[in-house]
């Protein structure tokens, strides 16, 4: 009986790849649990042992210095009198008769081992694919259930949903499939291992197994935006001048990105230049198309770019596919136009913005488009700019250079007063501590109302040159004394 129990326990060890000892220590106590039915309240002791599989039980009791529980405790005079070595704390070991393992009980030690290896399976799993997430992994496949396949790593099965799959894939039982690990997640039934072969991890990791120099650190890759099955842009830059970071993704007659493109089954790979000079990397990144003019706005991260009509559908590309991988690896907007389309924006917002200065300056329209040919772009940047600008532009004195700044300031605070004209907002002019110009300021940082101003808090006031912290703190709680706040 003990070697055939042992011999169990190197069975199922093997098979659910798991320490021996663990399995051991399971059917320790399953039998523990067993012999609850035969002993009742007695803190019951199951050993196998490790050599010769026999089983041993015992009456564990434990040296206390106030019996509370006389089945399973005993005084320190008690222990004294078996063995003068106890102490408070120290167990006395009875030897208990064996126990008959009948049907129910055997079901019961069943049950038990099979929980213990399931925690123990699920925490070797949890070990040992945590520390691989973010690598390629192979398997087989051991099942295809609604679209969404098995895949048995070897230690551990994995599944691979359909959306973690390339288009027009298909699998089959006993396919070998590479994927990346993208996820390792506790779940009641265990932790759940996730591969994927759609996540732009797998084209990072593809590539850093075909380039050497990204695996030694001299070529990088800085982003990648994806359409799973169909294109992929890549931005790579190389720490060192001498090596070309598009060169060495390419490989010699495209080898490397070759070898890429056959395991994701054909998805076309774009490999770009990353540079710092955001316009240079929009031109790379829309690639193939030829780009005439590149306009950026940096306050809303957008990207004005010009083409040809015979270069927009390029541009574009199928379904806006080629525009919409660019906007995502530089992480700005990307809004494409023709050249005449651009020309005719910008005589519109030239129109626009000389009636602007026209009516809120009230200057003569040639004047006003040397301002906007100067670079002027709005009545905020007259207004808050230094006399020294306005100066330099030529017919323009100190005199006149303050003029248009205060007109400049007047025509934003009717624009407030009618862009607030709210019955519950009182407007900023009503508020004595508060000077022109700093009402100017305040309209331009977005602040028109007095409920806004009340709203504020100091980081909101940041913004405005040489207003102090504690001045700024005034104004607000005036603002929030003017709108009741403290009534």
């Amino acid at each position: 009986m003990g070697i055939e129990m042992l011999q169990v326990a190197d069975a199922v060890a093997l098979e659910k790849m798991v320490d021996r000892e663990l399995v051991l220590e399971a059917m320790e106590q399953a039998l523990r649990t067993s012999a609850r039915k035969t002993y009742g309240a007695k803190d019951v002791e199951a050993v196998v042992d490790r050599l010769s599989g026999d089983i041993a039980l015992f009456h564990v009791r434990t040296v206390v210095e106030e019996v509370e529980d006389p089945e399973n405790e005993l005084t320190l005079d008690q222990a004294k009198a078996l063995d003068a070595a106890l102490e408070l704390g120290g167990q006395v070991r009875d030897a208990l008769p064996p126990i008959p393992l009948g049907r129910v009980a055997a079901q019961a030690a069943k049950q038990v081992i099979n929980q213990k290896l399931r925690e123990a399976e699920r925490q070797r799993i949890a070990a040992e694919y945590t520390p691989r997430i973010g690598e390629i992994t192979t398997g087989i496949v051991k099942r295809v259930e609604r679209g969404n396949v098995y895949v048995d790593l070897g230690r551990g099965e994995a599944v691979m949903y359909r959306e973690d799959q390339l288009p027009r894939e298909s699998w089959r039982q006993g396919d070998r499939v590479r994927a990346y690990l993208r996820e390792v997640r506790d779940q009641p039934k265990g932790p759940q291992v996730f591969i994927s072969r759609a996540d732009a991890g797998m084209v990072l990791k593809l590539f850093e197994q075909e380039v050497p120099e990204i695996q030694e650190g001299i070529v990088a890759i800085q982003a990648i935006a994806r359409d799973p099955g169909s294109r992929s842009k890549i931005a790579v830059a190389s720490s060192d001048a001498a090596i070309d970071p598009v060169g060495a993704c390419v490989g010699m007659r495209g080898a490397r990105v070759q070898a890429v493109v056959n395991e994701l089954h054909g998805e076309r790979v774009d490999i770009i230049e990353c540079t710092d000079d955001v316009a240079a990397f929009a031109v790379n990144a829309l690639a193939p198309a030829e780009i005439e003019r590149v306009l950026l706005d940096e306050e809303s991260n957008t990207i004005e770019v010009a083409v040809t009509e015979e270069n927009l559908a390029v541009a574009i590309g199928r379904r806006g596919q080629n525009v919409r991988l660019a906007s995502e690896l530089i992480g700005w907007h990307i809004e494409l136009m023709t050249t005449g389309d651009q020309a005719r924006k910008r005589a519109e917002e030239t129109q626009a913005l000389l009636a602007t200065f026209v009516s809120g300056l009230d200057i003569e329209p040639e004047f006003a488009m040397m301002l906007i040919e100067d670079g002027f772009a709005g009545l905020d940047e007259v207004a808050l700019c230094a006399v020294e600008e306005l100066t330099g532009i030529e017919g323009i004195d100190e005199t006149m250079a303050g003029e248009l700044s205060s007109r400049a300031g007047d025509a934003l605070l009717d624009q407030a007063a009618a862009d607030a004209a709210v019955a519950e907002e009182h407007e900023l002019t009503d508020l004595s501590a508060l000077t022109s110009s700093l009402a100017v300021q305040l309209v331009v940082i977005g602040i028109k109302s007095m409920e806004q101003l009340a709203d504020a808090g100091l980081d909101d006031l940041a913004a405005i040159d040489g207003l102090a912290s504690e001045d700024g703190e005034k104004l607000i709680i005036s603002a929030r004394e003017a709108c009741g706040w403290f009534a």
